[in-house]
């Protein structure tokens, strides 16, 4: 919820730097925050899962 906030804020910001309305940016801002909020966790369980294989695969080779 204040992921939400926040990124409304900051997307509201951005999109009144040109001068005009800030709306479209406070939506861009949520929807950025929420595909980050999900993105990041499985990029960060993928290089898990990769760095994981390549210590196996050395200690099998070992």
């Amino acid at each position: 919820m204040i992921g939400n906030l926040i990124g409304a804020l900051v997307g509201k910001e951005i999109d009144e730097s040109d001068g005009e309305g800030g709306a479209a940016g406070a939506v861009l801002g949520v929807v950025g925050w929420q595909v980050l909020k999900r993105v990041v966790p499985a990029l960060a369980i993928g290089a898990v899962v990769l760095v994981a294989g390549h210590y196996v695969k050395q200690i099998a080779e070992e």
